[in-house]
């Protein structure tokens, strides 16, 4: 649903297939009575106009800009919903499932140091990603490169490509600089997480680079499960419904 905001409205012209000043023949010509082009010398004249069945009438139904384009989302489900999605990006089992190739990294959750805000440079970018074993992923957002099925391709959204890692920093120093023009990567504020970028298309589990002031400031954000939020007023991280969720083992 939350996809849905950033929706711009769209609808055909109100006048559009009624434009013409067109009227029924009537009856005991032998031809239906459907309203038809006025005028003489031309091939339109005498056509069949208005009809959504007629070449060049209205269309059935005709869309308006006044449809409910948006939705609404509690503040509490979405925050929530931001919540769980951190908490999956740190287990391998869900981020290898949403397609990200993690073979070389390390660890998850990836946690760096704050130099790496610092980068402002596009090739230095690149290198400290491979140093942390995101190569293979990032080839993989290159390979992934497709032509667009559809009018997109005439409307800007030529190619589409998978996503790749994400990075989240706490203060920009020339990270945001530096990774904007890495296919797949993107970066983000700490303090501006979006869940359409944490789980894109709804599928949680996004490869997620920290720095390490940004995951020390999670806790200030989110809270614990013991304690609330200090910076959302009355939150409460979502509590596990089961504290072990092996049943097997229970069972």
């Amino acid at each position: 649903n939350m996809s849905k905001n950033t929706r711009q409205a769209y609808a055909v012209k109100q006048k559009a297939g009624y434009d013409t000043a067109a009227e029924s023949w009537g009856t005991g010509r032998a031809v239906a009575r459907i309203p038809r082009a006025p005028g003489g010398g031309t091939h339109r004249a005498g056509q069949a106009t208005f009809g959504n069945q007629a070449r060049g009438g209205g269309m059935y139904n005709p869309t308006t800009v006044w449809r409910r384009w948006h939705r609404r989302v509690n503040v509490t489900q979405k925050r929530h919903a931001v919540a769980t999605a951190l908490a999956a990006s740190s287990l391998p089992p869900l981020v290898m499932a949403r397609g990200h190739r993690i073979g070389e990294v390390a660890e998850l959750p990836l946690v760096v140091s704050d130099g790496l805000e610092s980068v402002t440079k596009t090739k230095e970018a690149v290198e400290a990603l491979k140093k942390l074993g995101c190569s293979e992923d990032l080839q993989k957002v290159l390979d992934s490169k497709k032509l667009r099925a559809g009018q997109g391709k005439a409307r800007n959204r030529r190619y589409r490509m998978r996503c790749g890692p994400l990075v989240i920093y706490n203060e920009d120093n020339g990270i945001t600089r530096a990774m904007r023009n890495i296919p797949g990567v993107e970066a983000t504020s700490v303090d501006d997480l979006n869940l359409l970028r944490l789980a894109p298309g709804g599928h949680f589990g996004r490869f997620l680079i920290f720095t390490e002031g940004a995951f020390k400031k999670l806790t200030e954000i989110y809270g614990t499960a013991e304690e609330t939020a200090p910076l959302k007023k009355g939150y409460h991280m979502p509590r596990a419904a089961m504290e072990n969720a092996d049943l097997a083992r229970i069972i």
